[in-house]
């Protein structure tokens, strides 16, 4: 019997499959059949994506790249890499805002598009070398201009939808650390009310802003390092300064409801800006928790009072939480009830057509969701011992 498509690889089970894989246009249509399930009407067949990469000082032998679906419905991972590159690595996972068949990864060889649902992959080459992508940010009004950061604090910008890219070379900010491996863009954030703002979170370098869509940037990091003065605020682990842990930015969140304030994660805790990035203040998430390494935050697409953090021990650990606040951080509830996380909590997806579906990934391949905001959870560890879980996206 012939080998299976690596696209139709399934867990647990797997299913017969045709010899000749449908036409890209076919499977385009299978995929808006399927979802409408045949007849117009919505049906339960929901996605959740997740990205997996080697991360730093893993072990090599541990199964650490590709992308995953998960089929929420029938509780099922399919492992997604036809037209990705050999051995993908995936640090970020996007989906089109207006059309949840259209996905964006960012791997080690640049960005890749999927007008399938993640059956099949396009590479979106960027111009010059080959570059490892970290983060992914689609435009607010105009779904063809997407932004790319990668590894070496380059950006990218697209103004049709992929096709073609214009480097974008923001200066080294004050107060960048000299790290064992390079300084990468790990975040990209726009205003949703003023779409030329541009934020990005750097590790380890803190945050920098445009107010021209990427033409021309600032640094945001006076009040981090001023912070960073501070002997509690003060962390080093792999450099020789201890301005490391303020520096250490990993995700940025704006809401709609309060224009020109952004929220940042880093290793220190959580921080917000009401000045577009000028001056920041501590949120002082340590009243409502016992772990404060913040990997990341986001708003809901459907209450911009409402807010999610993924909190932790540290960046490799045998624990996280999920947070959520209802007042712009002023107050945080524990969110992930009956819940026990293994390993450090990396990334928060609120759903942006459910509001009551959420999904989150611990670093060691525990993935887990609510479909019912938050009464209940359902778990699903991704299949073959994966580790190394970077990036999550969810219709």
């Amino acid at each position: 019997m012939a080998a299976l498509p690596a696209c139709c690889r399934h867990y647990p089970a797997m299913p017969a499959c045709a010899p000749a894989p449908p036409s890209p246009r076919l499977r385009r249509a299978l995929f808006s059949l399927q979802q409408s399930g045949g007849n117009g009407e919505a049906t339960m067949k929901t996605y959740v994506y997740a990205g997996v990469a080697q991360a730093f000082g893993a072990d090599k032998n541990t199964p650490m790249q590709g992308i995953y679906r998960l089929d929420i419905a029938a509780g099922r991972w399919d492992t997604l890499d036809s037209g990705l590159p050999e051995n993908a690595e995936v640090r970020c996972i996007a989906t089109h805002p207006g059309a949840p068949n259209v996905v964006y990864a960012g791997t080690q060889a640049g960005p890749y598009r999927s007008s399938d649902g993640g059956d099949t992959w396009t590479a979106l080459t960027l111009p010059g070398k080959e570059r490892l992508v970290w983060s992914l940010a689609i435009h607010p009004r105009d779904s063809q201009t997407i932004y790319a950061g990668t590894q070496g604090t380059t950006i990218y910008r697209s103004r049709d939808g992929g096709a073609t890219w214009r480097e974008l070379s923001p200066p080294e900010p004050r107060g960048m650390v000299r790290m064992s491996f390079p300084c990468r863009v790990i975040r990209l954030a726009i205003d949703p009310n003023r779409p030329d703002d541009l934020y990005a979170a750097l590790e380890v370098g803190g945050v920098i802003r445009s107010r021209d869509g990427g033409d021309t940037w600032q640094s945001c990091n006076d009040s981090l390092l001023e912070y960073a003065e501070q002997p509690r605020l003060k962390s080093r682990i792999v450099s020789n300064t201890e301005t490391e842990g303020m520096m250490d930015s990993h995700a940025l969140a704006i809401s709609p409801a309060q224009p020109g304030t952004v929220f940042l994660a880093n290793r220190m805790g959580l921080f917000r800006s009401d000045d577009g990035g000028t001056r920041w203040s501590e949120m002082g998430v340590g009243r409502f928790s016992p772990l404060t390494y913040a990997r990341d935050i986001k708003v809901s697409p459907h209450d911009p009072r409402t807010m999610y953090a993924a909190l932790s021990i540290a960046a490799v650990s045998d624990a996280g939480s999920l947070y959520r606040s209802h007042d712009l951080g002023e107050s945080w509830q524990r969110f992930d009830h009956d819940v026990s996380i293994d390993s450090t909590l990396m990334i928060v997806a609120p759903s942006a057509a459910n509001p009551d579906r959420i999904w989150c990934a611990a670093r060691r391949g525990q993935v887990f969701g609510t479909e019912d905001g938050g009464r209940s959870w359902q778990q699903h560890r991704l299949p073959g011992g994966a580790e190394g879980v970077y990036a999550l996206a969810t219709a």
